[in-house]
């Protein structure tokens, strides 16, 4: 890709102004945040065109693949040490993707280089902007699913932007421009950005920022809200659900609450390949016909290694093997969140010019501007009639003689596993997760 000047010659030793990123998931989203009243925040739409640009095809297909191996990277980060080996975890890759595919069209130079590698695109910053909004686009909302994202932009009251950035981020995301005063009152700033993703999520995500982590320095912030509601197509029925063994990866096998059903789902078993561990996985489709969970089981003993070699390739061949059959499927009821700082994770990325010495220069020329924090939280619950989930992978079927019948697959899901829901027609990663203990909260 190509990038502008550094421009360091207008550098000077002042300290950066700050820009904080955010990809909120949650509840169901509203329409998008207008004025928020707190802290003197009022809120425009910058201009963009009449209709969005039309986007290749084959780029929004290689950005969703590309946010696939981004949502993997964060996987393998998040969970590298020891003691988050075990413990469950939801992301958005799609939401996290988002926010920097919105800030990286004001990148230049290094700082652009860095970030492009760690979200694994090779297209122009404003294309990358433009796929990734392409694949946000919103479903139609049905009885069975809700499926909404929202992106906005938070400025200091008189900083200059850059128009034509502005101009890219309404292009792509039609994400509308709040401003505020984070130099006169940061925490009440932060409590009208809260605020705002608080009601975008109908209460899910609660204290985005954290105190302290906007301050008079702070002169842009980026959200992103996603929300996901969606039925099964095939729902479980409650009266089926019994107390059974979970065997945890220390060895405990507490009782959870497994719903059960014998159905025809798209399954798929095998072993080899990169990861090299034995493994079951099972497709559940949602209402609306476009959206999916995939479970992805490896055998007793071996999901710390599965998930450690688990690739975006490895799972496009595991995605690729499911087939309709019947199966005997067992699987746990789980509702937990996550929140992480993420600044550690990007950097172990090879995300560090962002930080450290950032050419942002396409947002605004003067003050230099650095990303202070990059923060997520999640939340995923599954249960008998579906799932509600903040933000994510977006995460979606003749007659000759009567075959024979087909013995039913059992797939009993009575260990850690690995999820995604996905967008099936788009390949967009919505949620991306593990369940180490489907009783943790």
């Amino acid at each position: 890709m190509t990038n502008s000047s550094t421009g360091t010659s207008r550098r000077t030793p002042r300290r950066p102004a700050a820009l904080l990123l955010a990809a909120a998931l949650a509840a169901p989203l509203v329409s998008g945040c207008g004025s928020t009243g707190a802290a003197g925040t009022s809120e425009l739409r910058a201009s963009a065109p009449a209709s969005r640009p039309a986007v290749d095809p084959a780029q929004a297909a290689a950005t969703a693949k590309a946010t696939d191996a981004f949502g993997l990277d964060l996987l393998h980060t998040l969970t590298a040490k020891p003691d988050d080996a075990g413990r469950n975890l939801v992301v958005s890759p799609s939401g996290l993707a988002t926010v920097l595919a919105m800030l990286l069209p004001g990148a230049r130079g290094a700082t652009a280089d860095e970030l492009a590698k760690a979200l694994h695109t090779d297209l122009d910053p404003k294309q990358y902007a433009l796929a990734t909004g392409a694949l946000n686009r919103p479903a139609p909302t049905t009885d069975g699913l809700t499926l909404r994202q929202s992106d906005e932009v938070w400025t200091q009251q008189g900083f200059p932007v850059e128009s034509d950035y502005l101009a890219t981020l309404a292009a792509a995301f039609d994400a509308g421009v709040h401003t505020t005063d984070f130099k006169k009152d940061p925490d009440g700033s932060r409590k009208a950005i809260n605020a705002a993703v608080e009601k975008a999520t109908e209460g899910r995500i609660k204290d985005l920022f954290a105190a302290k982590a906007i301050n008079p320095d702070t002169r842009v912030v980026l959200t992103d809200a996603l929300y996901l509601k969606a039925k099964w197509a095939s729902e479980f029925k409650p009266a089926h659900t019994e107390d059974r063994p979970f065997h945890k990866l220390d060895g405990a096998t507490p009782n959870v609450s497994m719903m059960s059903q014998t159905g025809e789902f798209k399954y798929a078993d095998g072993s080899g390949g990169i990861v090299g561990e034995p493994w079951q996985a099972v497709e559940l489709p949602y209402a609306d016909g476009n959206l999916a969970m995939d479970l992805i089981v490896p055998a007793q003993g071996g999901f710390a290694a599965f998930t450690k070699g688990l690739d975006q390739p490895e799972l496009d061949r595991i995605l690729g093997a499911l087939s309709a059959q019947p199966v005997d499927l067992q699987l746990p009821r789980f509702h937990f969140d996550t929140s992480n700082e993420l600044t550690p994770a990007l950097r172990s990325l090879g995300v560090h010019s962002a930080f450290d010495n950032a050419d942002l220069t396409g947002i605004a020329k003067e003050p230099p501007l650095a990303v202070s924090t990059v923060v997520q939280k999640a939340t995923v619950q599954v249960d008998e009639e579906g799932t509600v989930a903040a933000a994510g992978s977006g995460v979606n079927i003749g007659v000759m003689a009567a075959p024979a019948p087909q013995r039913a697959a059992q797939l009993h899901i009575d260990r850690p596993f690995l999820f995604l829901i996905r967008d099936t027609s788009g390949g967009r990663p919505l949620f991306l997760g593990q369940v180490a203990d489907p009783q943790a909260k």
